[in-house]
């Protein structure tokens, strides 16, 4: 990139994140240069280096295009840059942030692309079945779990599209942010800084008479509680919260939620899940130019999940969660992948921590 722009460089360099499917472009100042990687199938890759003053030319027009403060180095800063602005296939979410060796800047690409419907969502048959059985009943609370970039959001986005194809509800969102624009739908996005949090806008969204209430993540026992007793007055509602496993859902709930009867009779279907890396197809793992040389491309979701009966919903309700057991467990899925060669043992070891 010697001799070009910085306009220039900033465009090539997303163009080249877009052509290799990442979702991130990290930029790290490290004395003087600039190391440049990309979160590539959800693994960190070493990307290029920038010279200083190449550098400090791009990090500027990066915060132009973003309209932050070019001269803010020593506080984060967070802004959006329009796809248009650099002729790419994505709007960008800009963050900056000061570190010991110099500012960094992550470049979030939001997929503008149409959201995928459930069958292309590549879920085992029968997980799949019970998300479209799901989004045909009046109420219930569907919850997905799954550490950050397990695809929970592309879940989401699929369970929205069925939704509006399907018609005749009013479906509201609170996303943070909204990252795909869905026809028929109407999304809000969240403002701390406005003090709009989830628990703020789902409490005053139950006033617009919502069927359908998607709530980005559960992060406090307020919305935790909104959703439950959404759930239980005749709106369906679908949701996030971090805990790992389809019993960890339960007991998170057990800590946020008091009426521990509510849960048990709010909860309706609980998925847990992962995305693991695909082998390359065109070198079969190898490593080439197409995947950067990591011998991946894409990724495959992985997942367990559970639908409650009776006999669960009365172990809630006990308290006792060690009969919880989701279907398909984690480890059985991922080995059923290996052993169609879509991928690997390390992979299969690195997704499940093994």
């Amino acid at each position: 990139m010697s001799g070009k722009g910085a306009p220039e460089v900033l465009e090539e360099l997303v163009h080249h994140a877009e052509q290799a499917s990442a979702s991130d472009i990290h930029l790290q100042m490290t004395g003087k240069i600039a190391q440049i990687t990309f979160r590539l199938d959800g693994v960190m890759t070493p990307g290029m280096e920038l010279p200083e003053e190449l550098a400090e030319r791009v990090f500027g027009r990066i915060k132009f295009l973003a309209r932050l403060k070019t001269y803010q180095e020593s506080l984060p800063q967070d802004g959006r840059i329009d796809k248009s602005a650099l002729n790419s296939e994505n709007d960008i979410r800009v963050a900056t942030y000061p570190t010991v060796t110099g500012e960094k800047i992550v470049l979030r690409l939001f997929n503008s692309s149409a959201a995928k419907r459930l069958h292309e969502l590549e879920l085992p048959d029968e997980a799949c079945s019970e998300l479209k059985q799901f989004l045909q009943q009046n109420a219930g609370l569907l919850l997905l779990t799954g550490p950050a970039g397990s695809g929970k959001t592309t879940t989401i986005y699929a369970c929205l599209k069925h939704l509006a194809e399907m018609g005749g509800r009013h479906v509201i969102t609170v996303e943070d942010p909204a990252e795909q624009i869905i026809p028929g739908i109407m999304q809000t996005e969240v403002n701390e800084a406005r003090d709009l949090t989830f628990s703020t806008a789902a409490r005053h969204l139950l006033r617009q008479d919502p069927q359908v209430l998607v709530i980005g993540e559960i992060r406090d026992a307020e919305t935790a509680n909104i959703a439950v007793r959404a759930a239980l007055t005749g709106h369906l509602v679908i949701t996030t919260l971090h805990a790992g496993s389809c019993k960890g859902v339960f007991e998170r709930l057990q800590i946020l939620c008091a009426d521990h009867s509510a849960v048990a009779s709010a909860v309706e279907v609980v998925f847990n899940q992962r995305l693991i890396r695909r082998l390359c197809q065109d070198c079969k793992g190898a490593g080439c130019p197409g995947c950067l040389q990591t011998g991946y491309r894409g990724r495959v979701p992985l997942v367990e999940w559970l639908r409650m009966d009776e006999k669960l919903r009365a172990s809630v309700r006990r308290q006792e969660l060690q009969d919880i057991r989701a279907r398909q467990p984690l480890e059985q899925g991922a080995r059923e992948l290996l052993g169609r060669g879509i991928t690997n043992e390390a992979e299969y070891r690195r997704i499940l921590g093994i």
